[in-house]
């Protein structure tokens, strides 16, 4: 099994705050709560991505 990644990670304190209180709501901690919005983002850029473009833009 292929072992995570770990990195530092340097953010504003106030973003902290916002986001170790979302975690908190949603049951996660701050470092999953990060994990989960990031693969969110990933997967909806892949989606965006994959879209066929309309050839009149």
């Amino acid at each position: 099994m292929e072992s995570r990644k770990s990195f530092l990670l340097r953010m504003d304190p106030e973003l902290w705050k916002e986001l170790e209180a979302w975690a908190h709501t949603e049951l996660r901690s701050v470092n999953g709560q990060i994990e989960y919005l990031l693969k969110q983002a990933v997967q909806k850029r892949k989606r965006d991505n994959a879209a066929p473009q309309d050839p009149a833009d």
